[in-house]
């Protein structure tokens, strides 16, 4: 589900990418809202409360702020930096670096939990800059994984197409994309739902959780290229 791209993606492979992924977000997202009460897997909300601060006149809040928001568009960059200059010599697992960086910030938090919270903040709003950036590029902006405004528009754009669009290639188009955002919500919601219950027992290690599902992930993809590869191999020398 990461390393295939344009016409060799599938919709299963974005399937899985978005219900691993958004659920990995779901849980960041809870993890930010109770342990620094502020918005750590996008930046949509820091513009209204960078605006707040400004108008009230707490001008090193809204430095804060934008701090915030810096560090997901640092997370952006560094992803998609990681991806370009690993595509050079290693375009297979290319992938794999912004991955492995997200889960060594998420195991970094979730163990040294008694610091700064704007350190807090950062570090996790850097992490979904990361994620939301390679899924970006993987999916080619099919699927994005920690934000869902955009989610609900187009779901709603497409259930309504449901009343208009009648042909059969028409609606196995609209069934793919209303299962797919459907999925990305609603593994978003297990996320948040499952990292609430558990983070009045255990704080921000329920960050290791997302770390091991992303490890999980990472780990399953290169089990299964694994196994096609072989079985080419065991075919082409059958031939």
């Amino acid at each position: 589900m990461f390393r295939h791209k344009g016409n060799r993606r599938t919709f299963t492979h974005n399937l899985r990418l978005a219900s691993t992924l958004s659920f990995i977000a779901g849980i960041v997202n809870i993890a930010g809202v109770l342990s620094v009460a502020t918005l750590t897997t996008n930046v949509t909300g820091h513009f209204a409360f960078f605006a707040e601060e400004i108008v009230l006149k707490n001008y090193s809040k809204a430095i804060t702020i934008l701090i915030y928001i810096f560090f997901f568009l640092l997370g952006a960059f560094t992803s998609n930096f990681l991806v370009e200059i690993a595509s050079l010599k290693k375009p297979r697992i290319a992938h794999a670096f912004p991955m492995l960086l997200e889960v060594i910030i998420l195991v970094f938090v979730g163990l040294l939990q008694d610091f700064n919270p704007n350190y807090i903040a950062y570090l996790l709003l850097f992490a979904m800059g990361l994620q939301n950036a390679l899924v970006t590029n993987i999916s080619q902006s099919v699927v994005r994984t920690t934000h869902l405004t955009g989610l609900f528009t187009d779901l709603g754009i497409e259930l309504s197409q449901l009343f208009f669009y009648k042909k059969e290639v028409e609606l196995k188009r609209l069934s793919r994309n209303i299962s797919l955002r459907l999925s990305i919500i609603t593994f978003f919601f297990i996320g948040c739902v499952l990292g609430g219950l558990l983070y009045e027992t255990y704080k921000l290690k329920i960050l290791l959780l997302a770390a091991a599902t992303l490890l999980l992930a990472l780990f399953f993809d290169n089990i299964v290229v694994y196994y096609h590869l072989t079985k080419r191999k065991i075919k082409s020398n059958l031939h």
